[in-house]
């Protein structure tokens, strides 16, 4: 008796390395050596066609070679349907063209672009094609499933590329005269407890992570503020996880906790920190309050900071988002942040091969909202505009010695 489980077995083991002419010839090897029954046995084992396995056996018998490549002699098989329907393809293209979604005349109009929908507008138009053939004829095309990019930045300013040049010479006179500069930013507020995370993470086979059905706020865990400062000479992070509000007051106080744990250690003979921060959020360039903590900041540190601001609708060049920030999310992909203490774990663990080192703390101040800065107090903010775009580059410099500081 024929074992056919045996034989599936066999199949299975080997069908991934087989193409199309070598899965028949394996099947005609493998029907002969069991002799009478064997196509049958063959066939119900591997779910192959018995009319493929007897191709196989002639194959076997002729002693047939092909081409290197070739799993068919020259003119084998049907013809390709874009052959025997020289319009398939044209009208196939016009339909999964971005420009005609939601255009009156097409057959889609708003329907997604499934190959099964395609498959039934191509019908609706006089064509025969059968899904499976609209999706081969579709990877030949050069389609492939594709989620949407961020890519598009809206209104470019006219001086947006000589800003960026402002910011590059900027960065690289003081680093050339050995002067910190650093990069900064918030990372997008996170819920703290067993919530989903984004992304997938290798885990036992049927034994998910489990989490809450909704991302409601826990009211006794709250929230996490990520605020990044990265060091553009070391290649080195710093963040501050703030629980509270995301202000101007808590951007300078997670600024001043890197210079006080890090950055003074870096640079003893420090005098100026220049700063590129994008143009709205915490750190906009439009905030008063922003630029009096700035001042608070100076006199703290005895620096003059120097501000470069990426222009409006350009916060993705900004090195910290793609030298930092990008890394914090690959190392918690697919982690629950179910408590304070495993976001700084987390952040404090990211690393790459080329050498980032990350440090994290927890920020528990209170940062209150709308915090009103008076026209006095603005004008006694140390201020020199660049004389490029004084509005997006500027220097704050620190009160003189024995002068009278700023109220907080």
């Amino acid at each position: 008796m024929i074992d056919e489980g045996a034989i599936g077995e066999r199949y299975r083991a080997l069908a991934g390395e087989f193409d199309e002419r070598r899965r028949r010839l394996w099947a005609a090897a493998e029907a002969r050596s069991h002799g009478r029954g064997g196509v049958t046995a063959v066939a119900r084992a591997t779910g192959m066609s018995p009319t493929t396995i007897h191709k196989g056996l002639n194959e076997l018998r002729s002693g047939e070679t092909l081409e290197p490549g070739r799993v068919r002699r020259p003119g084998g098989g049907r013809k390709p349907l874009s052959e025997k329907d020289p319009a398939l393809l044209g009208d196939l293209q016009r339909l999964v063209a971005e420009d005609d979604r939601g255009d009156p005349e097409s057959p889609l109009r708003w329907t997604a672009k499934s190959v099964r929908n395609l498959a039934e507008a191509l019908r609706e138009l006089g064509h025969e094609a059968h899904f499976t053939t609209v999706a081969k004829l579709l990877r030949e095309l050069g389609y492939s499933l594709q989620a949407n990019a961020k890519t598009r930045e809206g209104a470019s300013h006219p001086d947006r590329d000589a800003q960026f040049r402002h910011i590059s010479q900027t960065v690289k006179a003081a680093l050339k005269a050995g002067e910190p500069a650093i990069s900064v930013d918030a990372k997008k507020r996170e819920l703290v407890g067993d919530f989903k995370a984004v992304g997938r993470e290798l885990a036992p086979k049927g034994h998910p992570v489990e989490v809450r059905t909704h991302d409601f706020k826990d009211k006794q865990l709250g929230h996490a503020i990520p605020y990044g400062i990265l060091d553009l000479t070391r290649d080195e992070g710093w963040v501050s996880v703030g629980i509270d509000h995301n202000t101007a007051q808590f951007a300078a106080a997670s600024i001043l906790g890197w210079w006080e744990h890090l950055g003074r250690e870096r640079y003893p003979q420090a005098s100026t920190l220049t700063i590129t921060a994008d143009c709205g959020g915490s750190n906009g360039n439009r905030l008063r309050l922003w630029k009096a903590e700035l001042q608070h900041l100076a006199d703290d540190t005895g620096l003059s900071i120097n501000v470069c601001h990426f222009p409006p609708g350009t916060s993705k060049w900004n090195k910290i988002e793609h030298r930092l920030f990008s890394f914090i999310s690959q190392n918690w992909r697919g982690k629950p942040l179910i408590s304070h203490e495993v976001i700084i774990n987390l952040i404090a663990a990211t690393s790459t091969r080329t050498g980032l080192k990350v440090y994290a703390r927890l920020d528990k101040s209170d940062y209150p909202k709308q915090i009103a800065v008076t026209d006095e107090q603005l004008a006694a903010v140390r201020l020199q505009g660049h004389r490029f775009h004084p509005e997006w580059n500027y220097t704050i410099s620190p009160k003189p010695t024995g002068a009278t500081k700023s109220p907080r």
